[in-house]
């Protein structure tokens, strides 16, 4: 899926208020209401858009702790791993890395004890043989996507010569 340059401004304007009417939407974007509602529906339904929010404040929500753990899994056992990993509210992410480690959990928690409560629900799935833990000390660039978004629509603007 490519997006242009109207896409771009479409997906950056619903970033910036995801509860905006289409109309509105429509009229910021210089189209056509029909020509923003087909383009919506063409990125929801290429995956491109995957939700409208809202975007979450962990801290604000009393999970202030962030931690992120690599988890080494015995051969062939990832799938009941992941199974026993999504009953545990505060794992928020679980992606398979290359390099160190299998799996890599993105935790939360109420304090670093409910963060050893959590870990320790977190090991008591059999297939884990090795885990390390980092947590984070401060959030210095949330998880964005607005840069590639405006970038992939440069890339494809037309150069002046």
């Amino acid at each position: 899926m490519t997006i242009d340059d109207l896409d771009s401004r479409l997906i950056l304007e619903l970033r910036r208020e995801p509860r905006l009417g289409m109309m509105e939407l429509a009229r910021r974007l210089g189209v056509a209401r029909g020509t923003a509602t087909a383009r919506l529906d063409k990125l929801r339904a290429s995956g491109v858009i995957t939700g409208f929010g809202p975007d979450l404040g962990l801290a604000a929500l009393g999970y202030p702790v962030t931690a992120f753990t690599t988890l080494e899994v015995t051969q062939g056992r990832t799938e009941g791993l992941l199974a026993h990993l999504s009953a545990i509210a505060e794992v928020l992410e679980v992606h398979s890395i290359a390099g160190q480690g299998d799996l890599m959990i993105r935790v939360v928690a109420r304090s670093n004890e409910h963060l050893f409560d959590v870990l320790a629900r977190v090991l008591a799935g059999p297939e884990i043989g090795r885990t390390s833990t980092a947590i984070a000390l401060a959030e210095h660039i949330p998880f964005r996507t607005d840069p590639l978004v405006a970038g992939i629509a440069a890339q494809r603007l037309p150069r002046s010569s």
